[in-house]
């Protein structure tokens, strides 16, 4: 009998050694993917031109432009999974996601807890404010309201280098932007590419500053250690750069925002190469 116990919990023990290795595990590797026939990408709702859904409840954007291809390539249908800035990385951890394709900026300490490809944007922060009382300096910040999105590179800077400017976080940019049209802020800052966007389509609101901190990049994300995944995608981004993909993208989902005078290559990288 006693034998027969000790059997019993060196066989439990050795089940929940394998269920732990497998939950540290659990990302999908490239062939698990494709074996399954789906994709689960993460993509905002909110970040219009980037990723949001429209008004027939379809997701459209920049962002979701380069989902759709990467399924189709993979020869894989599409699982979109809508996120918002400060569950991104969490998303990954906890496998909900393949890849995130969320505007997601890379930054070093992020690349300590998710995997990131190739860059597909350009990006650096920007400062939108209303006309009546615009922000042109970071100076004119200080005692002020500045909004922010949770998670995000715009309230990691602040709080790293503008520790007198106060900021107002939100969980989403829907909120954070309706927080900044009823007054809650003095001004709002995000990526440089969305306040730009943003401004065009809401009158009596400009961006006053238009290049904040380091020129960053945006990139695709895996889960930490899914090596066949973040590989294949790496190709991908290759391969696409060579028929100019990205800018075939930015004209079908952003030239309309930005007017025919922007320039596409202040803001694409084709191919991963800045």
């Amino acid at each position: 009998m006693k034998h027969l116990v000790k059997g019993i919990a060196l066989t439990l023990a050795l089940v929940i050694l394998l269920a732990c290795t497998a939950a540290a595990d659990g990302f999908r590797t490239l062939d698990e993917i494709q074996n399954s026939g789906k994709i689960t990408i993460g993509l905002f709702h909110d970040k219009k031109p980037f990723g949001y859904v429209d008004e027939n409840g379809e997701f459209q954007g920049y962002d979701v432009y380069l989902a759709r291809r990467l399924a189709e390539d993979l020869g894989v249908k599409l699982d979109i999974v809508a996120v918002d800035a400060p569950n991104r990385i969490e998303f990954l951890q906890s496998f909900k996601v393949d890849v995130i394709l969320a505007n997601f900026t890379y930054t070093a300490e992020r690349a300590e807890q998710v995997d990131f490809a190739l860059p597909y944007m350009k990006v650096a922060l920007g400062v939108v404010s209303p006309d009546s009382a615009l922000i042109t300096d970071v100076e004119q910040l200080k005692g002020k309201k500045l909004i922010v999105s949770k998670g995000t590179t715009a309230e990691t800077y602040f709080e790293q280098n503008e520790p007198e400017v106060e900021l107002v976080r939100y969980d989403s940019y829907t909120d954070a932007y309706l927080g900044l049209l009823d007054g809650r802020g003095d001004a709002l800052s995000t990526d440089n590419t969305e306040v730009l966007a943003w401004a065009i389509e809401n009158p009596g609101f400009s961006v006053g500053i238009d290049s904040l901190g380091n020129l960053d990049t945006i990139n695709p994300a895996v889960s930490k250690g899914n090596e066949t995944l973040l590989t294949w995608i790496n190709e991908e981004i290759r391969k696409l750069g060579e028929e100019n993909f990205f800018h075939q993208a930015y004209e079908a989902t952003l030239r309309d925002t930005y007017g025919e005078n922007a320039d596409a290559d202040a803001l694409v990288v084709e191919g991963g190469q800045i």
